[in-house]
């Protein structure tokens, strides 16, 4: 529907990933295999906590959260992209659009403030020992994780509304597999200074203050961890700082190389292969570097499993 030269855009096409007919089934048990793999990964890490009790500690709870929102956070995309893999039709409502860049913003928003959290839980509980428990106490995490669940859905519905109000030329086409807020914006036939100007400034709330909160946290820990003085505790101290590390390093890591490396003539291709490794490789490595990482995970899954057979 056209009017005054704009038209009012009901769907959006999602051509991101153009898989010939050939590799159509590889490519869709692929992303089906990534997909199962994510949901079943960071639910065992949920249940476990849950069934659990060593693991009722502030540093679980924070964790079990960061497995919720990768859950969610690669459920928003994968089984649309699952979806338009075997589709011939890859058009997604306008509301959906909107409802995805939401839950993508709300999800990326809530991981990179569960960092920054559990990088401050690290700082005390290895800086001040004697201390945690009265500083990290259930009061204060529970507190915490409400405060960052409205500050997240906050931040995402005021993007979501500020797109909503966009109005669209005849361009609906989106060169990725799931409707980011960038790509939405480039189509608008209307003004996005109001758009452009908030991702500037809640961008560097979001993410640069977190990610510098989180390089002090370790300023400070690295010097701490080596002056214990058997080596028993600092590889102990070494093997949870390094999983959590890592998940900082593929989360920041695909943030930076999608949205502040320049792109080059490939630029397409590239921002397509970060987005993938930003909503799908992520979700699911992190359950992998916490479990495989974690001798507390480790043990809570022996536990469990002898529990349940001595309970047979």
């Amino acid at each position: 529907m056209k009017m005054n030269n704009k038209t009012v855009i009901t769907q959006f096409l999602l051509l991101g990933l153009p898989i010939s007919l050939e590799y159509k089934h590889l490519f869709y048990a692929l992303f089906l295999a990534m997909y199962l793999t994510t949901v079943l990964g960071n639910l065992l890490i949920i249940v476990l906590i849950k069934l659990d009790s060593h693991l009722h500690t502030p540093m679980y709870l924070f964790l079990s959260n960061l497995s919720f929102s990768d859950l969610c956070f690669s459920s928003v995309t994968m089984p649309k992209m699952l979806h338009n893999t075997q589709s011939q039709d890859p058009s997604i409502p306008y509301g959906g659009c909107l409802a995805q860049i939401y839950f993508l913003m709300a999800f990326g928003d809530m991981e990179s403030f569960l960092l920054v959290v559990m990088a401050y839980d690290r700082y005390v509980a290895i800086c001040f020992p004697l201390h945690y428990t009265s500083i990290m106490s259930p009061k204060l995490c529970t507190c915490l994780m409400l405060l960052l669940w409205i500050l997240t859905t906050s931040h995402a519905m005021m993007h979501t509304l500020l797109a909503a109000r966009l109005s669209f030329c005849e361009n609906n086409v989106i060169l990725n597999f799931f409707c980011d807020l960038f790509a939405v914006l480039k189509l608008a036939c209307s003004d996005t200074y109001i758009n452009d100007l908030m991702i500037l400034i809640f961008g560097g709330l979001i993410f640069i203050i977190p990610f510098l909160l989180i390089v002090i946290s370790y300023a400070r820990i690295i010097p701490s961890i080596l002056k214990l003085p058997s080596t028993q505790g600092i590889y102990k101290v070494f093997s949870t700082c390094g999983s959590h590390l890592s998940v900082v390093s593929l989360f920041y890591g695909t943030i930076i190389g999608l949205y502040l490396c320049p792109s080059g003539n490939n630029s397409t291709v590239k921002e397509i292969a970060m987005a993938m490794m930003y909503t799908v490789v992520t979700p699911m490595l992190n359950p992998f570097i916490y479990s495989l990482r974690n001798r507390d995970m480790k043990r809570a899954l022996i536990r469990v499993i002898c529990s349940k057979k001595i309970s047979l």
